[in-house]
């Protein structure tokens, strides 16, 4: 039985000024509800991903800045230049024996890292 990761929160301070940037990046704004007072589901998807991640109101306790999420991309270069032509400050290329990485953080501080692989064992 396949296990799929779905959705992950990622807490910020600023809903909107949070959906902005990720759709600055490229992520795909899929929902932007509010189901009731203190509730705001917005639910964006980086391109190709079959996992997204969820903003909003009363979405999660965590602390804005302290989500740390890694995403597998074909091209660490070519990653690295979308962000930086969208206007996001990110890494210059870590190459490293298990793949080359790029590093940036959203307006709240949460981390992500982009990692380029030649293969992955499950696909």
């Amino acid at each position: 039985m396949d296990w799929k990761i779905e959705l992950i929160p990622v807490p910020v301070t600023d809903v909107d000024r949070a959906k902005a940037f990720y759709e600055k990046v490229g992520f795909n704004a899929d929902h932007d509800h509010r189901v009731h007072e203190g509730l705001r589901f917005v639910q964006l998807t980086p391109p190709g991903s079959a996992c997204s991640i969820v903003i909003g109101d009363g979405i999660t306790d965590k602390t804005p800045g302290t989500q740390e999420i890694q995403v597998v991309v074909a091209d660490a270069e070519a990653a690295r230049r979308q962000l930086r032509e969208a206007g996001v400050e990110a890494s210059e290329v870590d190459a490293q024996a298990w793949g080359n990485f790029v590093y940036f953080r959203d307006p709240d501080g949460n981390r992500w890292s982009l990692q380029a692989i030649e293969s992955r064992p499950n696909g």
